[in-house]
Parts: C-alpha cells; sequence; structure tokens
C-alpha cells in the first residue's frame, strides 16, 4: 500500500490517493487499485476527505432542516424582506440618476475634446 498525490493543473488541487498493487494473472503484468482518500488544503497542507467520508448523512440534514422550519417566524421574515426590498428599489432608483447625470457630462466632454481636437489639427 503507498500514498500517491496527484496534482490537477486545471483546478489546481492536489488529490491524496491510497494505492495498491497486485499481479494480473491474465495479462501477467503489474496493475494497481487507486482509491480517493482526499485532497490537499493548500493553506494548511492537511489531508480533507472528500467522497463519501467527507459527506454528512442525509438523517442528519433531514432534522436540521426541520429543525430550522419549525424556529422561523415568517411574518417576521416577510416583513423585513419588504423593507429590504423598497431599500433597495431606493438605491436603484438613485443610482439611475446618477448614471443618466454620468452620461450628460460624458457627452459635454466628448463635445469639448472635438472642439480641442478641431483647433488643434
Amino acid at each position: 500500500m503507498a500514498i500517491i498525490k496527484l496534482y490537477n493543473k486545471d483546478r489546481d488541487v492536489t488529490y491524496v490517493y491510497e494505492s495498491v498493487s497486485y499481479w494480473d494473472k491474465d495479462k501477467k503484468q503489474p496493475r494497481s487499485k487507486r482509491k480517493l482518500i482526499g485532497k490537499i488544503d493548500p493553506v494548511t497542507g492537511e489531508i480533507v476527505p472528500t467522497g463519501k467520508r467527507g459527506r454528512k448523512k442525509k438523517s442528519d440534514d433531514a432534522e436540521n432542516q426541520s429543525d430550522a422550519h419549525s424556529d422561523t417566524d415568517y411574518k417576521a421574515l416577510y416583513e423585513q424582506l419588504l423593507k429590504d426590498n423598497v431599500k433597495k428599489d431606493a438605491d436603484i432608483v438613485s443610482l439611475r440618476q446618477k448614471v443618466a447625470s454620468l452620461e450628460i457630462e460624458k457627452q459635454t466632454c466628448i463635445k469639448k475634446l472635438e472642439q480641442v481636437r478641431d483647433i488643434v489639427t
């Protein structure tokens, strides 16, 4: 058994495999089986499990979701979202006004640059 590290250039990730060598009687050649252990965290250098080893069980996820729904006050959440929506709409209106004024300013600058170009040439 050996530990193999393979670097994937496309994803910029180093994967870690467990490799077991064996003799293939049919082909009369040595072969190896690899099993993915995880990937190396670039910051800490530790092996982070991937696949089935690193995933949470479905039963835990279902319990957490049901607990989250029972504690949620949807009316307060809805009212907060409405307030956020009104604020964002006001921001959008003010930003559109700024864009319009900047477009006008841009046009005046272009006209002045054309006048300068005509004077220079």
